[in-house]
């Protein structure tokens, strides 16, 4: 499988950068005065300058929580997941869905936790139980 790219806004470029390197363990690629890159697990992630909106997040109720509308992230392995969540955790990151599991002992279990950066953009981090039902119906 390749990475994936992505491209997101920021309203402060110094303070994401910060937050992608520093505690999303984010390792920094090019950079100029209005983007960086940062491996996201060995995707291309990039933040873009963008001036501050108004705009309110969107959510929808998924498994009766208000889960934010976009929102990105990566699927990763279970155990890795883990150890991310725990470290999140210890950074104080402010979460929008605590880590919980999913449809546990069910088609689709998977882990999966809500928070944002800090120019508001929606991450959602999950991992399956067995990577092979990703797609499961």
């Amino acid at each position: 499988m390749y990475p994936f790219h992505i491209a997101i806004p920021v309203h402060n470029l110094d303070e994401c950068r910060t937050f992608y390197r520093d505690i999303l363990n984010c390792e920094e690629g090019r950079s100029s005065d209005y983007w960086v890159d940062f491996s996201l697990f060995g995707h291309q992630l990039v933040i873009h300058f963008k001036p501050k909106s108004d705009e309110e997040l969107h959510s929808n109720s998924v498994d009766g929580k208000d889960v934010p509308v976009p929102h990105y992230g990566v699927v990763l392995p279970w155990n890795i997941f883990q150890d991310f969540s725990k470290d999140l955790k210890a950074k104080g990151i402010q979460f929008i869905i605590e880590p919980y599991i999913r449809f546990e002992g069910e088609v689709g279990e998977q882990a999966t936790m809500f928070f944002k950066d800090p120019a508001g953009n929606a991450l959602e981090f999950k991992a399956f139980k067995d990577i092979s039902q990703l797609f499961a119906k």
